[in-house]
């Protein structure tokens, strides 16, 4: 590997932004493509599908055989609202791999007792305090605009992978109404997932926790596209 793209790789690494190191396996010289670049790569179709499952492996391509190594940070899920929902969802989550944290400035809400071994905080979700980015997913669940709405605003700006809000289609639509007062098109609303979770039937907190997972897993494994399909679809 070249010093400069160890350097890059390394930076990459503590910025938490997903990297490939792509390896010729004939010894030429390989290259670094953050995954921000990868449509302009050769590889882009081969990339794209390894960012998205992040398994590194051979590769037979049109350049020769080539290994590709993988570089993506720990997904990341953050939940604003410390409701029944959250008691379900986070478990499930830190048990496939994400690093789950409970935003709730609703103190009777957000207590050890109701979220044993979560990463809490009881404090207003504001941009600073939620240290969002790409690789994190973002899950609205209080039903109260002045607590969901910073949040979701967070998560448009920092280009989460995936962005979810609790509530009807009619509570969206009134959701929609504001934030297009605030300059938000409707391409961004359209990268807010609403209602939240796959269309499963799901009636319980529980059920429906199993829904916002497996909607947050298909939009980090197949990409928010391919996941909006899915919501539509079922």
């Amino acid at each position: 590997m070249r010093v400069a793209d160890l350097a890059a790789l390394n930076a990459a690494r503590a910025e938490r932004k997903a990297a490939a190191l792509v390896v010729p396996l004939d010894g030429g010289a390989g290259r670094l493509v953050m995954r921000g670049d990868f449509a302009a790569d050769p590889l882009a179709d081969v990339l794209h599908a390894r960012f998205a499952n992040g398994k590194s492996g051979r590769e037979e391509t049109a350049e020769g055989e080539v290994f590709v190594a993988i570089h993506r940070p720990s997904p990341r899920l953050v939940v604003v609202g410390a409701v029944h929902v959250s008691q379900v969802l986070a478990p499930m989550a830190a048990a496939a791999g994400f690093d789950v944290t409970i935003v709730d400035p609703r103190t009777a809400f957000a207590t050890e007792e109701r979220f044993a071994g979560v990463k809490m905080v009881a404090e207003w979700p504001d941009a600073a305090l939620l240290a969002l980015d790409p690789e994190t997913a973002l899950a609205t669940l209080t039903h109260d605009p002045k607590i969901d709405d910073p949040a979701l605003e967070a998560g448009l700006t920092a280009d989460c992978f995936y962005i979810g809000a609790l509530g009807s289609r009619k509570t969206h639509a009134r959701r929609v109404e504001r934030f297009a007062a605030k300059g938000f098109d409707d391409a961004a609303m359209g990268r807010i997932n609403a209602p939240i979770g796959l269309p499963i039937g799901a009636a319980s907190p529980a059920e429906i926790a199993v829904s916002v997972l497996a909607e947050v897993i298909a939009a980090l494994r197949l990409g928010p596209a391919k996941a909006a399909k899915l919501s539509a679809a079922a």
